[in-house]
């Protein structure tokens, strides 16, 4: 559990063209659902999860997660995610100050994630913090206060959609994590990637 309470967040309302369209959370890795395995690493680090998806939410009732929609149109993307995320917070848990948010479609998150955004964004003073591995920032999988949610739903409404820019007029520290035997941020977009997954899930 999170030293800071933390409610995380897994973003799986993307449309995931790359895969022919539907649910790339729920196609089968090593026997279960991808989602299931961002749920097992994310679940110890978090004092509650929930699921951001659009459309039915039936379809991942399995999971037992409270599941919030975007509440703006037209598929704004993960920034869109994150606002309904940060919204559900607010009203559910008025004590909770943070939100960490992951890819549903990341199944390898490390499992010292919320603890090392924390301290990435208390040691520099930062209001924002994001992960990183090889080089690359990951602007989806960070830490969201809940104080900045309405400067969020404004800059939504005024047609922001870059997670990279909106955080970086704030502030944002970055965690960075070693990539050489393998990515913990890996994401499963494509087939390819799928298949790759699997040969990564039976040596992790």
């Amino acid at each position: 559990m999170a030293e800071t309470p933390t409610i995380g967040l897994i973003l799986a309302g993307g449309l995931a063209r790359r895969m022919g369209g539907g649910d790339k959370a729920l196609k089968p890795l090593a026997g279960r659902p991808i989602l299931a395995h961002v749920i097992e690493r994310l679940r110890g680090q978090c004092d509650d999860l929930l699921l951001n998806a659009n459309g039915d939410p039936a379809r991942l009732a399995e999971f037992g997660l409270p599941i919030v929609a975007d509440t703006v149109p037209d598929f704004a993307g993960p920034l869109a995610g994150v606002l309904a995320g940060l919204d559900w917070v607010a009203e559910h848990r008025p004590q909770t100050e943070w939100l960490l948010s992951v890819a549903a479609d990341t199944p390898f998150i490390p499992e010292d994630l919320a603890a090392r955004l924390h301290r990435a964004r208390a040691t520099a003073g930062t209001p924002l913090a994001c992960a990183a591995s090889g080089g690359q920032q990951h602007h989806a999988i960070g830490l969201w206060p809940v104080a900045l949610r309405e400067n969020l739903r404004q800059a939504l409404a005024a047609g922001e959609r870059r997670l990279g820019r909106w955080t970086q007029t704030h502030g944002v520290a970055v965690a960075e994590w070693p990539a050489a035997a393998f990515d913990p941020f890996f994401n499963v977009n494509t087939l390819e990637d799928l298949a790759e997954a699997e040969r990564l899930a039976a040596t992790i």
